[in-house]
This record gives C-alpha cells, sequence and structure tokens, in this order.
C-alpha cells in the first residue's frame, strides 16, 4: 500500500532549471509526489517521476500544493509566481511551506567583510533590488505559513564548472587579491531545500544562507580544477586586463566583494553539507561527470 504521508506531501517547484532539477530529484527519491514548472513542458527533462505543467497552467497544482519552492528569477516587475498565480497561491488551503530561492546578492559590496543571516540587505545593483521585492512578497505569507528565504551563492556543479571552461580553454585566472566569492554545490542546494521542509515551524519567516563552508578567490578555484585535471592552469590574469573585456554583468558581480556566512543556518537544518568546500564539490563533480581531460 502506499504511504499515505508521502503521497500527502506535494511540492511544486516552480521553475524546473538547474538548482529546482535537483530539488525535484531528491525529493522523489524521498517520497514526495512532486510537480514541476516550465516554460515549455515539450522540450522540458523532469527527473523520473516528476511530473510537469505548463508555467502559465500552473494554478491548480500550485492551488493543491503543500509545499511549494520558487525558483524563478524575477523579471521587470513582481515575482514571476504571484504575478501569473496570485489567485492560486491564496487559494491553496493544503499549502504549508514556501521556500524562495533568492541571491547572497541582496547584500550588495561588503568590502569582504563577513554577512551573517541577520544582516540587513544593501543590493546595489537592479537585479537585486528586484530580488529584494520579490523577497518580500514571499516574507508576506509568513503570518500563515512557513517561509524560507534560501539565500544561495555562486550555484556550481556538473556541467556548470570550472571544468567545463578548462575543457573548452576559455578559462581565466582572474588575480583579484582579497576578493572572495561564496559558492554552493547543486546537490547541496537540494539538501538544504529538503532539510527546510522538514524543520519548518508551521509558520514564521527564516532567512537561510545557501553557501558553502570557504569564500575564495576565482583564481583559486581554477588552479584546484586544472591541478584535478592535470593540466597547467591558464596565465594569471590582473583583474584590471580581465576587466577590459568582462560583460556588464560580469563586472557587476566583480563589483561586490563579501564572505557569506552558514552557521547559522546549518544549525537551523540540522545539516552539514555534502561539500564542505570547493575542493570537495570539484572532486564529486569529476566522480559524476567522468574523469575527463582535455580533447577526450
Amino acid at each position: 500500500m502506499p504511504d499515505r504521508a508521502a503521497t500527502a506531501r506535494h511540492l511544486v517547484v516552480a521553475g524546473l532549471g538547474y538548482a529546482g532539477t535537483a530539488v525535484a530529484r531528491e525529493a522523489v527519491a524521498q517520497g514526495w509526489r512532486v510537480t514541476g514548472t516550465a516554460r515549455d513542458p515539450d522540450a522540458a527533462r523532469p527527473p523520473e517521476g516528476v511530473a510537469v505543467v505548463a508555467f502559465d497552467a500552473a494554478g491548480p497544482a500550485i492551488a493543491a500544493a503543500t509545499h511549494l519552492l520558487v525558483t524563478a528569477a524575477p523579471g521587470l516587475g513582481a515575482d514571476p509566481v504571484l504575478a501569473a498565480h496570485p489567485a492560486a497561491v491564496e487559494a491553496a488551503a493544503g499549502l504549508r511551506w514556501v521556500g524562495y530561492l533568492s541571491t547572497t546578492g541582496v547584500y550588495g559590496d561588503r568590502g569582504g567583510a563577513w554577512v551573517e543571516e541577520t544582516a540587513a540587505t544593501q543590493p546595489g545593483q537592479d537585479r537585486t533590488r528586484r530580488r529584494v521585492a520579490a523577497e518580500q512578497g514571499w516574507a508576506a505569507l509568513a503570518g500563515r505559513i512557513a517561509v524560507d528565504l534560501f539565500r544561495v551563492g555562486g550555484i556550481y556543479g556538473p556541467g556548470r564548472s570550472a571544468f567545463d571552461e578548462l575543457r573548452a580553454g576559455l578559462a581565466r585566472r582572474t588575480i583579484k587579491p582579497g576578493h572572495a566569492f561564496s559558492r554552493i554545490h547543486r546537490d547541496d542546494i537540494a539538501l538544504a531545500v529538503l532539510a527546510g521542509m522538514r524543520t519548518a515551524a508551521p509558520r514564521g519567516l527564516r532567512v537561510l544562507h545557501l553557501v558553502d563552508d570557504q569564500p575564495a578567490e576565482s583564481a583559486t578555484v581554477v588552479e584546484e580544477a586544472a591541478r584535478l585535471l592535470g593540466v597547467e592552469p591558464p596565465p594569471a590574469l590582473p583583474f584590471e586586463e580581465a576587466a577590459k573585456t568582462m560583460s556588464p554583468m560580469a563586472l557587476s558581480f566583480w563589483s561586490e566583494n563579501r564572505r557569506v556566512a552558514n552557521a547559522a543556518t546549518k544549525r537551523a537544518l540540522g545539516i552539514a553539507w555534502r561539500h564542505p568546500t570547493y575542493r570537495e564539490g570539484l572532486r564529486a563533480i569529476l566522480g559524476e561527470e567522468g574523469l575527463q581531460r582535455p580533447g577526450q
């Protein structure tokens, strides 16, 4: 007979992108009923066991959800789920939890200082100001259900890491001493989201940092990836030189420097990361992708 508790748990993942797909896969493995949304369901490649609906037609699924994870970035207006399906969110009588994948970019530039989960937002870019607005939209529900705002660092994993650029001959080793980025492996996002659903109180708001234990300079990560592949790292390139050919988006990321703390998040969720630093994460990626050297 089916597990009634498991079938009663219905997670809707609004956005089956890179991170959303990983969460959906892990939720199915833990016995959840999972529905994901896609702009074009025919082109989607969901994990086994995940139902897919068109985003524009997702209202009934959202209204029937017990848990809702929102991964879609805000557009020029409001959060896309709140903009397209406000009635469904309001009508979701069984909804117990909402998780929103935001970004650590909402903290803006902190000159390399550490940022705790209790820190005020200080967005310095239009896109991160939109993120804060979207967070506020979901936080407004915290009086009746549990809301987790996951502020996520730079996401990497299989198919999205320094290995890909090294193999393609496109990697740069940009040197900007003291400038660190906080990162998180895709599979640790899934770990944290499932833990968030498991540990949530009946209602209230939590701010959680999805970043690993060691913020690191970009060049250091590239050097480690090259070492694991057994190739020479690309030549060192001072940031001032690299900036001349960077896109406006890349320049905006490099214009901010902060180290994002995670101790309170791990305590709240009762977890330890599968990949505590980029070193473990990179080794895991090679294990999943297979040890492929450039040209193979």
